[in-house]
Protein backbone atom coordinates (compact mmCIF):
# COMPACT_ATOMS: atom_id res chain seq x y z
CA UNK A 1 0.00 0.00 0.00
CA UNK A 2 1.34 3.44 -0.93
CA UNK A 3 2.54 5.80 1.79
CA UNK A 4 -0.06 8.44 0.83
CA UNK A 5 -2.91 6.00 1.31
CA UNK A 6 -1.56 4.88 4.67
CA UNK A 7 -1.12 8.50 5.74
CA UNK A 8 -4.73 9.44 4.87
CA UNK A 9 -6.20 6.40 6.60
CA UNK A 10 -3.96 6.83 9.64
CA UNK A 11 -4.98 10.47 9.99
CA UNK A 12 -8.63 9.49 9.73
CA UNK A 13 -8.30 6.87 12.49
CA UNK A 14 -6.49 9.36 14.75
CA UNK A 15 -9.23 11.99 14.31
CA UNK A 16 -11.98 9.48 15.12
CA UNK A 17 -10.22 8.25 18.24
CA UNK A 18 -9.43 11.82 19.33
CA UNK A 19 -13.12 12.76 19.10
CA UNK A 20 -13.97 9.70 21.19
CA UNK A 21 -11.42 10.71 23.84
CA UNK A 22 -12.63 14.33 23.90
CA UNK A 23 -16.24 13.18 24.30
CA UNK A 24 -15.26 10.79 27.08
CA UNK A 25 -13.61 13.60 29.03
CA UNK A 26 -16.46 16.07 28.49
CA UNK A 27 -19.55 13.84 28.83
CA UNK A 28 -21.56 13.96 32.01
CA UNK A 29 -21.55 10.59 33.75
CA UNK A 30 -25.23 9.79 33.36
CA UNK A 31 -27.41 7.62 31.17
CA UNK A 32 -28.86 10.69 29.42
CA UNK A 33 -25.36 12.08 28.84
CA UNK A 34 -23.94 8.80 27.52
CA UNK A 35 -26.95 7.74 25.43
CA UNK A 36 -28.50 11.06 24.33
CA UNK A 37 -25.75 13.68 24.67
CA UNK A 38 -27.81 15.70 27.15
CA UNK A 39 -30.19 16.73 24.32
CA UNK A 40 -27.75 19.39 23.15
CA UNK A 41 -27.09 18.57 19.47
CA UNK A 42 -26.85 21.53 17.10
CA UNK A 43 -28.89 21.49 13.87
CA UNK A 44 -25.83 20.82 11.68
CA UNK A 45 -24.57 17.94 13.83
CA UNK A 46 -28.13 16.54 14.04
CA UNK A 47 -28.56 16.66 10.26
CA UNK A 48 -25.21 15.24 9.18
CA UNK A 49 -25.01 12.65 11.94
CA UNK A 50 -28.53 11.45 11.04
CA UNK A 51 -27.58 11.34 7.36
CA UNK A 52 -24.22 9.62 7.87
CA UNK A 53 -25.63 7.03 10.26
CA UNK A 54 -28.51 6.45 7.85
CA UNK A 55 -26.56 5.95 4.63
CA UNK A 56 -23.72 3.74 5.88
CA UNK A 57 -21.51 1.64 3.63
CA UNK A 58 -24.40 0.82 1.34
CA UNK A 59 -24.31 4.38 -0.06
CA UNK A 60 -20.74 3.95 -1.29
CA UNK A 61 -20.92 0.22 -2.00
CA UNK A 62 -24.43 -1.27 -2.02
CA UNK A 63 -26.26 1.47 -3.95
CA UNK A 64 -23.52 2.05 -6.57
CA UNK A 65 -23.46 -1.74 -7.01
CA UNK A 66 -27.21 -1.79 -7.66
CA UNK A 67 -26.84 1.09 -10.14
CA UNK A 68 -23.90 -0.68 -11.81
CA UNK A 69 -26.06 -3.75 -12.45
CA UNK A 70 -29.56 -2.34 -13.04
CA UNK A 71 -28.90 1.13 -14.43
CA UNK A 72 -31.04 4.20 -13.78
CA UNK A 73 -34.02 2.08 -12.71
CA UNK A 74 -32.23 1.48 -9.39
CA UNK A 75 -32.66 5.22 -8.78
CA UNK A 76 -36.25 4.61 -7.65
CA UNK A 77 -34.73 3.60 -4.32
CA UNK A 78 -33.19 7.06 -4.01
CA UNK A 79 -36.48 8.77 -4.91
CA UNK A 80 -38.27 6.84 -2.17
CA UNK A 81 -35.53 7.61 0.34
CA UNK A 82 -35.64 11.35 -0.34
CA UNK A 83 -39.43 11.48 0.07
CA UNK A 84 -39.29 9.35 3.22
CA UNK A 85 -36.51 11.39 4.83
CA UNK A 86 -38.31 14.67 4.11
CA UNK A 87 -41.56 13.41 5.64
CA UNK A 88 -39.60 12.11 8.62
CA UNK A 89 -38.31 15.62 9.30
CA UNK A 90 -41.83 17.05 8.91
CA UNK A 91 -43.95 14.47 10.73
CA UNK A 92 -41.66 12.82 13.28
CA UNK A 93 -38.73 15.08 14.19
CA UNK A 94 -40.47 18.00 15.97
CA UNK A 95 -43.17 15.95 17.66
CA UNK A 96 -40.84 13.21 18.89
CA UNK A 97 -38.39 15.79 20.30
CA UNK A 98 -41.14 17.29 22.45
CA UNK A 99 -43.05 14.13 23.32
CA UNK A 100 -40.00 12.20 24.56
CA UNK A 101 -39.28 15.08 26.94
CA UNK A 102 -42.88 15.34 28.15
CA UNK A 103 -43.21 11.55 28.51
CA UNK A 104 -41.00 11.33 31.61
CA UNK A 105 -37.85 12.41 29.73
CA UNK A 106 -37.62 9.21 27.67
CA UNK A 107 -34.09 8.56 26.42
CA UNK A 108 -34.60 5.44 24.28
CA UNK A 109 -37.34 4.37 21.90
CA UNK A 110 -38.60 1.52 24.15
CA UNK A 111 -38.48 4.00 27.03
CA UNK A 112 -40.72 6.35 25.03
CA UNK A 113 -43.18 3.59 24.12
CA UNK A 114 -43.58 2.55 27.75
CA UNK A 115 -44.01 6.11 29.02
CA UNK A 116 -46.24 7.16 26.12
CA UNK A 117 -48.75 4.37 26.84
CA UNK A 118 -48.20 4.16 30.61
CA UNK A 119 -47.44 0.46 30.24
CA UNK A 120 -46.97 -0.81 33.80
CA UNK A 121 -46.59 -4.39 32.52
CA UNK A 122 -43.35 -3.38 30.76
CA UNK A 123 -44.28 -5.73 27.91
CA UNK A 124 -44.09 -2.97 25.31
CA UNK A 125 -40.59 -1.99 26.41
CA UNK A 126 -39.40 -5.61 26.37
CA UNK A 127 -40.74 -6.38 22.89
CA UNK A 128 -39.32 -3.15 21.45
CA UNK A 129 -35.91 -3.78 23.01
CA UNK A 130 -35.80 -7.34 21.64
CA UNK A 131 -36.70 -6.10 18.13
CA UNK A 132 -33.90 -3.52 18.34
CA UNK A 133 -31.31 -6.03 19.53
CA UNK A 134 -32.19 -8.60 16.83
CA UNK A 135 -32.38 -6.31 13.82
CA UNK A 136 -29.52 -4.01 14.81
CA UNK A 137 -27.17 -6.93 15.35
CA UNK A 138 -28.00 -7.97 11.78
CA UNK A 139 -27.67 -4.35 10.57
CA UNK A 140 -24.31 -3.95 12.29
CA UNK A 141 -23.03 -7.10 10.61
CA UNK A 142 -23.77 -5.53 7.20
CA UNK A 143 -21.41 -2.67 8.04
CA UNK A 144 -18.72 -5.08 9.10
CA UNK A 145 -19.14 -7.00 5.83
CA UNK A 146 -18.49 -3.71 4.00
CA UNK A 147 -15.39 -3.13 6.13
CA UNK A 148 -14.10 -6.62 5.43
CA UNK A 149 -14.61 -6.17 1.68
CA UNK A 150 -12.85 -2.79 1.78
CA UNK A 151 -9.71 -4.09 3.47
CA UNK A 152 -9.62 -7.21 1.31
CA UNK A 153 -10.13 -5.38 -2.01
CA UNK A 154 -7.99 -2.33 -1.35
CA UNK A 155 -5.23 -3.39 1.00
CA UNK A 156 -4.81 -7.10 0.31
CA UNK A 157 -5.61 -8.02 3.90
CA UNK A 158 -7.81 -10.97 4.72
CA UNK A 159 -11.55 -10.39 4.90
CA UNK A 160 -11.57 -11.49 8.55
CA UNK A 161 -8.81 -9.05 9.55
CA UNK A 162 -10.79 -6.25 7.88
CA UNK A 163 -13.76 -7.09 10.08
CA UNK A 164 -11.63 -6.96 13.23
CA UNK A 165 -9.97 -3.62 12.35
CA UNK A 166 -13.28 -1.97 11.42
CA UNK A 167 -15.00 -3.19 14.56
CA UNK A 168 -12.05 -2.34 16.79
CA UNK A 169 -11.86 1.36 15.90
CA UNK A 170 -15.64 1.86 16.06
CA UNK A 171 -15.96 0.07 19.39
CA UNK A 172 -13.11 2.15 20.85
CA UNK A 173 -14.69 5.57 20.31
CA UNK A 174 -18.26 4.40 20.89
CA UNK A 175 -17.33 2.58 24.07
CA UNK A 176 -15.85 5.61 25.79
CA UNK A 177 -17.37 8.66 24.10
CA UNK A 178 -21.00 7.51 23.92
CA UNK A 179 -23.67 9.40 21.99
CA UNK A 180 -21.72 12.66 21.75
CA UNK A 181 -18.70 10.90 20.24
CA UNK A 182 -20.93 9.01 17.82
CA UNK A 183 -22.70 12.21 16.70
CA UNK A 184 -19.53 14.28 16.31
CA UNK A 185 -17.70 11.55 14.41
CA UNK A 186 -20.79 11.12 12.24
CA UNK A 187 -20.66 14.85 11.45
CA UNK A 188 -17.03 14.60 10.33
CA UNK A 189 -17.75 11.39 8.45
CA UNK A 190 -20.74 12.98 6.72
CA UNK A 191 -18.51 15.80 5.45
CA UNK A 192 -15.95 13.29 4.12
CA UNK A 193 -18.66 11.24 2.38
CA UNK A 194 -20.15 14.39 0.80
CA UNK A 195 -16.82 15.47 -0.73
CA UNK A 196 -15.97 11.96 -1.94
CA UNK A 197 -19.34 11.43 -3.64
CA UNK A 198 -18.87 14.65 -5.60
CA UNK A 199 -15.24 13.94 -6.54
CA UNK A 200 -15.49 10.40 -7.89
CA UNK A 201 -18.30 10.75 -10.49
CA UNK A 202 -16.93 14.16 -11.55
CA UNK A 203 -13.48 12.71 -12.30
CA UNK A 204 -15.07 9.76 -14.14
CA UNK A 205 -16.92 12.22 -16.40
CA UNK A 206 -13.63 13.95 -17.25
CA UNK A 207 -11.99 10.57 -17.84
CA UNK A 208 -14.75 9.63 -20.31
CA UNK A 209 -14.38 12.95 -22.17
CA UNK A 210 -17.32 14.99 -20.89
CA UNK A 211 -21.02 14.60 -20.14
CA UNK A 212 -22.18 13.71 -23.66
CA UNK A 213 -19.38 11.20 -24.16
CA UNK A 214 -20.14 9.74 -20.72
CA UNK A 215 -23.79 9.20 -21.60
CA UNK A 216 -22.76 7.58 -24.89
CA UNK A 217 -20.43 5.28 -23.00
CA UNK A 218 -23.21 4.33 -20.59
CA UNK A 219 -25.55 3.40 -23.46
CA UNK A 220 -22.74 1.58 -25.26
CA UNK A 221 -22.13 -0.49 -22.13
CA UNK A 222 -25.83 -1.27 -21.63
CA UNK A 223 -28.57 -0.02 -24.00
CA UNK A 224 -31.13 -0.05 -21.17
CA UNK A 225 -28.92 1.62 -18.56
CA UNK A 226 -30.62 5.04 -18.94
CA UNK A 227 -34.16 3.63 -19.13
CA UNK A 228 -35.92 4.57 -15.90
CA UNK A 229 -38.63 1.92 -16.32
CA UNK A 230 -36.37 -0.95 -17.46
CA UNK A 231 -34.08 -3.09 -15.33
CA UNK A 232 -30.84 -3.15 -17.31
CA UNK A 233 -29.76 -6.32 -15.54
CA UNK A 234 -32.33 -8.43 -17.39
CA UNK A 235 -33.86 -6.04 -19.94
CA UNK A 236 -37.32 -6.43 -18.42
CA UNK A 237 -39.71 -3.54 -17.82
CA UNK A 238 -40.36 -2.56 -14.23
CA UNK A 239 -43.92 -3.22 -13.12
CA UNK A 240 -45.93 -0.81 -10.98
CA UNK A 241 -45.39 -3.14 -8.02
CA UNK A 242 -41.67 -3.21 -8.79
CA UNK A 243 -41.45 0.59 -8.65
CA UNK A 244 -43.52 0.71 -5.45
CA UNK A 245 -41.22 -1.93 -3.98
CA UNK A 246 -38.12 0.15 -4.72
CA UNK A 247 -39.65 3.43 -3.52
CA UNK A 248 -41.01 1.79 -0.37
CA UNK A 249 -37.53 2.05 1.16
CA UNK A 250 -38.72 5.53 2.16
CA UNK A 251 -41.29 4.02 4.53
CA UNK A 252 -38.46 2.72 6.67
CA UNK A 253 -37.41 6.16 7.91
CA UNK A 254 -40.28 6.46 10.37
CA UNK A 255 -39.01 3.47 12.35
CA UNK A 256 -35.20 3.61 12.30
CA UNK A 257 -34.02 4.03 15.93
CA UNK A 258 -30.48 5.14 15.00
CA UNK A 259 -31.90 8.01 12.90
CA UNK A 260 -34.83 9.24 14.97
CA UNK A 261 -32.77 9.21 18.17
CA UNK A 262 -31.08 12.31 16.68
CA UNK A 263 -34.44 14.05 16.72
CA UNK A 264 -34.76 13.24 20.41
CA UNK A 265 -31.35 14.80 21.07
CA UNK A 266 -31.59 18.06 19.10
CA UNK A 267 -31.36 21.23 21.25
CA UNK A 268 -34.81 22.59 20.47
CA UNK A 269 -37.81 22.06 18.24
CA UNK A 270 -36.99 25.43 16.63
CA UNK A 271 -33.73 23.92 15.31
CA UNK A 272 -35.56 21.21 13.34
CA UNK A 273 -36.24 23.30 10.15
CA UNK A 274 -32.55 24.25 9.93
CA UNK A 275 -31.53 20.62 10.43
CA UNK A 276 -34.03 19.59 7.73
CA UNK A 277 -32.59 21.99 5.15
CA UNK A 278 -29.02 20.89 5.87
CA UNK A 279 -29.89 17.20 6.02
CA UNK A 280 -31.98 17.11 2.85
CA UNK A 281 -29.40 19.08 0.84
CA UNK A 282 -26.64 16.72 1.99
CA UNK A 283 -28.76 13.69 1.20
CA UNK A 284 -29.84 14.71 -2.31
CA UNK A 285 -26.33 15.61 -3.45
CA UNK A 286 -24.84 12.47 -1.88
CA UNK A 287 -27.42 10.16 -3.43
CA UNK A 288 -26.87 11.67 -6.87
CA UNK A 289 -23.12 11.13 -6.42
CA UNK A 290 -23.67 7.55 -5.30
CA UNK A 291 -25.91 6.72 -8.26
CA UNK A 292 -23.54 8.47 -10.65
CA UNK A 293 -20.61 6.47 -9.33
CA UNK A 294 -22.33 3.19 -10.15
CA UNK A 295 -23.69 4.23 -13.55
CA UNK A 296 -20.59 6.00 -14.86
CA UNK A 297 -18.26 3.52 -13.22
CA UNK A 298 -19.89 0.67 -15.16
CA UNK A 299 -19.36 2.60 -18.41
CA UNK A 300 -15.69 3.29 -17.63
CA UNK A 301 -14.97 -0.30 -16.63
CA UNK A 302 -16.63 -1.57 -19.81
CA UNK A 303 -14.96 0.96 -22.12
CA UNK A 304 -11.47 0.23 -20.83
CA UNK A 305 -12.02 -3.52 -20.54
CA UNK A 306 -11.07 -3.56 -16.88
CA UNK A 307 -11.80 -6.51 -14.57
CA UNK A 308 -14.31 -5.95 -11.74
CA UNK A 309 -15.65 -9.09 -10.10
CA UNK A 310 -17.84 -7.47 -7.42
CA UNK A 311 -20.04 -4.52 -8.54
CA UNK A 312 -20.35 -3.38 -4.91
CA UNK A 313 -16.64 -2.47 -4.95
CA UNK A 314 -16.88 -0.07 -7.92
CA UNK A 315 -16.24 3.01 -5.70
CA UNK A 316 -13.11 1.36 -4.28
CA UNK A 317 -11.98 0.35 -7.77
CA UNK A 318 -12.37 3.90 -9.14
CA UNK A 319 -10.61 5.48 -6.17
CA UNK A 320 -7.55 3.32 -6.85
CA UNK A 321 -7.69 3.70 -10.63
CA UNK A 322 -8.18 7.45 -11.05
CA UNK A 323 -6.51 9.14 -8.06
CA UNK A 324 -3.04 9.42 -6.60
CA UNK A 325 -2.49 7.45 -3.37
CA UNK A 326 -2.98 10.43 -1.03
CA UNK A 327 -6.39 11.32 -2.45
CA UNK A 328 -7.18 7.65 -2.92
CA UNK A 329 -6.59 7.16 0.79
CA UNK A 330 -9.02 9.98 1.52
CA UNK A 331 -11.65 8.29 -0.67
CA UNK A 332 -11.13 4.98 1.09
CA UNK A 333 -11.51 6.87 4.36
CA UNK A 334 -14.88 8.05 3.03
CA UNK A 335 -15.99 4.43 2.77
CA UNK A 336 -14.75 3.73 6.26
CA UNK A 337 -16.57 6.87 7.40
CA UNK A 338 -19.83 5.63 5.91
CA UNK A 339 -19.37 2.20 7.44
CA UNK A 340 -18.29 3.36 10.87
CA UNK A 341 -20.88 6.12 11.24
CA UNK A 342 -23.69 3.61 10.97
CA UNK A 343 -22.05 0.85 13.01
CA UNK A 344 -21.35 3.23 15.89
CA UNK A 345 -24.94 4.52 15.94
CA UNK A 346 -26.34 1.00 15.84
CA UNK A 347 -24.00 -0.21 18.56
CA UNK A 348 -25.02 2.64 20.83
CA UNK A 349 -28.76 2.20 20.30
CA UNK A 350 -28.49 -1.56 20.80
CA UNK A 351 -26.40 -1.17 23.93
CA UNK A 352 -28.93 1.38 25.23
CA UNK A 353 -31.70 -1.18 24.81
CA UNK A 354 -29.67 -3.93 26.47
CA UNK A 355 -28.50 -1.77 29.40
CA UNK A 356 -31.44 0.57 30.01
CA UNK A 357 -34.47 -1.25 28.60
CA UNK A 358 -33.63 -4.82 29.56
CA UNK A 359 -30.95 -4.94 32.28
CA UNK A 360 -32.10 -1.93 34.33
CA UNK A 361 -35.82 -2.40 33.78
CA UNK A 362 -36.01 -6.12 34.45
CA UNK A 363 -32.93 -7.14 36.45
CA UNK A 364 -31.46 -4.26 38.46
CA UNK A 365 -33.81 -1.38 39.25
CA UNK A 366 -31.40 -0.01 41.87
CA UNK A 367 -28.44 0.40 39.51
CA UNK A 368 -26.72 3.79 39.71
CA UNK A 369 -26.11 6.06 36.72
CA UNK A 370 -22.43 5.10 36.65
CA UNK A 371 -23.35 1.41 36.83
CA UNK A 372 -25.68 1.74 33.85
CA UNK A 373 -23.05 3.57 31.79
CA UNK A 374 -20.64 0.69 32.46
CA UNK A 375 -23.38 -1.80 31.50
CA UNK A 376 -23.94 0.15 28.28
CA UNK A 377 -20.23 -0.04 27.43
CA UNK A 378 -20.13 -3.78 28.06
CA UNK A 379 -23.19 -4.15 25.81
CA UNK A 380 -21.34 -2.34 23.00
CA UNK A 381 -18.60 -4.99 23.12
CA UNK A 382 -21.10 -7.85 23.31
CA UNK A 383 -23.10 -6.71 20.27
CA UNK A 384 -19.90 -6.09 18.29
CA UNK A 385 -18.66 -9.62 18.98
CA UNK A 386 -21.96 -11.18 17.85
CA UNK A 387 -22.06 -8.98 14.73
CA UNK A 388 -18.51 -10.05 13.84
CA UNK A 389 -19.60 -13.66 14.10
CA UNK A 390 -22.53 -13.06 11.73
CA UNK A 391 -20.33 -11.11 9.30
CA UNK A 392 -17.99 -14.07 8.93
CA UNK A 393 -20.58 -15.43 6.49
CA UNK A 394 -19.61 -13.34 3.49
CA UNK A 395 -22.17 -14.81 1.08
CA UNK A 396 -24.78 -12.10 1.76
CA UNK A 397 -24.55 -8.80 -0.11
CA UNK A 398 -24.43 -5.53 1.83
CA UNK A 399 -27.65 -4.33 0.26
CA UNK A 400 -29.58 -7.49 1.15
CA UNK A 401 -28.48 -7.38 4.80
CA UNK A 402 -29.39 -3.70 5.08
CA UNK A 403 -32.73 -4.18 3.31
CA UNK A 404 -33.83 -6.92 5.73
CA UNK A 405 -33.01 -4.90 8.84
CA UNK A 406 -34.41 -1.68 7.34
CA UNK A 407 -37.71 -3.43 6.59
CA UNK A 408 -37.86 -4.95 10.07
CA UNK A 409 -37.53 -1.61 11.82
CA UNK A 410 -39.74 0.23 9.35
CA UNK A 411 -42.63 -2.20 9.79
CA UNK A 412 -42.27 -2.80 13.54
CA UNK A 413 -41.78 0.81 14.64
CA UNK A 414 -42.84 3.10 11.76
CA UNK A 415 -46.66 2.85 12.06
CA UNK A 416 -46.41 2.75 15.86
CA UNK A 417 -44.39 5.98 16.02
CA UNK A 418 -46.66 7.82 13.59
CA UNK A 419 -49.88 6.79 15.35
CA UNK A 420 -48.38 7.50 18.79
CA UNK A 421 -47.49 11.06 17.79
CA UNK A 422 -50.83 11.92 16.17
CA UNK A 423 -53.53 9.81 17.87
CA UNK A 424 -54.65 10.88 21.33
CA UNK A 425 -56.64 7.73 22.07
CA UNK A 426 -54.14 5.12 20.81
CA UNK A 427 -53.98 2.26 23.30
CA UNK A 428 -51.17 0.09 24.63
CA UNK A 429 -52.81 -3.02 23.15
CA UNK A 430 -52.89 -1.41 19.70
CA UNK A 431 -49.19 -0.50 20.06
CA UNK A 432 -48.22 -4.08 20.91
CA UNK A 433 -50.39 -5.51 18.12
CA UNK A 434 -48.87 -3.15 15.54
CA UNK A 435 -45.27 -3.81 16.54
CA UNK A 436 -45.59 -7.61 16.74
CA UNK A 437 -47.62 -7.95 13.53
CA UNK A 438 -45.29 -5.66 11.54
CA UNK A 439 -42.14 -7.46 12.65
CA UNK A 440 -43.71 -10.91 12.15
CA UNK A 441 -44.92 -10.07 8.65
CA UNK A 442 -41.44 -9.01 7.59
CA UNK A 443 -39.86 -12.19 8.98
CA UNK A 444 -42.49 -14.38 7.30
CA UNK A 445 -42.06 -12.52 4.01
CA UNK A 446 -38.29 -13.11 4.09
CA UNK A 447 -37.97 -16.60 5.50
CA UNK A 448 -41.24 -18.48 4.92
CA UNK A 449 -40.88 -21.30 2.34
CA UNK A 450 -43.62 -19.77 0.18
CA UNK A 451 -43.13 -19.05 -3.51
CA UNK A 452 -45.19 -17.49 -6.31
CA UNK A 453 -44.24 -18.60 -9.82
CA UNK A 454 -41.11 -20.12 -8.33
CA UNK A 455 -39.96 -16.87 -6.72
CA UNK A 456 -39.89 -15.95 -3.01
CA UNK A 457 -42.36 -13.41 -1.63
CA UNK A 458 -39.65 -10.76 -1.23
CA UNK A 459 -38.75 -11.17 -4.91
CA UNK A 460 -42.20 -9.87 -5.84
CA UNK A 461 -42.44 -6.93 -3.44
CA UNK A 462 -40.14 -5.54 -0.76
CA UNK A 463 -41.16 -6.93 2.64
CA UNK A 464 -41.54 -3.50 4.23
CA UNK A 465 -44.73 -2.88 2.20
CA UNK A 466 -46.82 -5.76 3.58
CA UNK A 467 -45.21 -5.30 7.00
CA UNK A 468 -46.08 -1.60 7.19
CA UNK A 469 -49.62 -2.17 5.91
CA UNK A 470 -50.36 -5.06 8.28
CA UNK A 471 -49.00 -3.15 11.28
CA UNK A 472 -51.07 -0.06 10.42
CA UNK A 473 -54.21 -2.15 9.93
CA UNK A 474 -53.71 -3.97 13.22
CA UNK A 475 -53.27 -0.69 15.09
CA UNK A 476 -56.49 0.68 13.59
CA UNK A 477 -58.51 -2.49 14.27
CA UNK A 478 -57.30 -3.07 17.83
CA UNK A 479 -57.60 0.61 18.69
CA UNK A 480 -61.19 0.64 17.41
CA UNK A 481 -62.05 -2.40 19.56
CA UNK A 482 -59.99 -1.27 22.56
CA UNK A 483 -59.30 2.49 22.59
CA UNK A 484 -57.22 4.13 25.30
CA UNK A 485 -59.19 4.87 28.48
CA UNK A 486 -56.23 5.83 30.67
CA UNK A 487 -56.79 9.46 31.62
CA UNK A 488 -53.12 9.96 32.48
CA UNK A 489 -52.12 8.98 28.93
CA UNK A 490 -54.72 11.34 27.44
CA UNK A 491 -53.63 14.19 29.74
CA UNK A 492 -49.96 13.64 28.78
CA UNK A 493 -50.87 13.86 25.09
CA UNK A 494 -52.63 17.17 25.74
CA UNK A 495 -49.60 18.51 27.63
CA UNK A 496 -47.48 17.45 24.67
CA UNK A 497 -49.62 19.36 22.15
CA UNK A 498 -49.60 22.46 24.37
CA UNK A 499 -45.82 22.31 24.74
CA UNK A 500 -45.48 21.90 20.97
CA UNK A 501 -47.43 25.09 20.47
CA UNK A 502 -45.50 26.97 23.18
CA UNK A 503 -42.07 25.85 21.90
CA UNK A 504 -42.89 27.01 18.38
CA UNK A 505 -43.80 30.54 19.49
Amino acid sequence: MAFGTLFSLGLYFIVMLAIGLWSYRNNEVSVEGYMLGGRQLSPSVTALSAGASDMSGWMLMGLPGAMYISGVSAGWIAVGLIIGAFLNYILVAPRLRVYTEVANNSITLPDYFENRFNDTSRLLRMIAAIVIVIFFTLYTSSGLVAGGKLFETSFGYSYELGLIITAGVVVAYTLFGGFMAVSLTDFVQGCIMFIALIMVPTVVIFELGGINQSLDAVVSHSPDALAIFVDAANGQSLTFIGIVSLMSWGLGYFGQPHIIVRFMAIRSIKDVPVARRIGMSWMIVSLIGSLGTGLLGAALVSEQGLPLDDPETVFIFLSQLLFNPLIGGFLLAAILAAIMSTISSQLLVTSSSLANDLYFSFFNRTASQQHLVVAGRLAVVLVAVVAIGLAMDRTSTILSLVSNAWAGFGAAFGPLILFSLFSINMSRNAAIAGMVSGCSTVLIWIYAPITINGLSLSSHIYEIVPGFLVASLMILVVNTLSPCKDQDVIDTFRRFTRKMADDLK
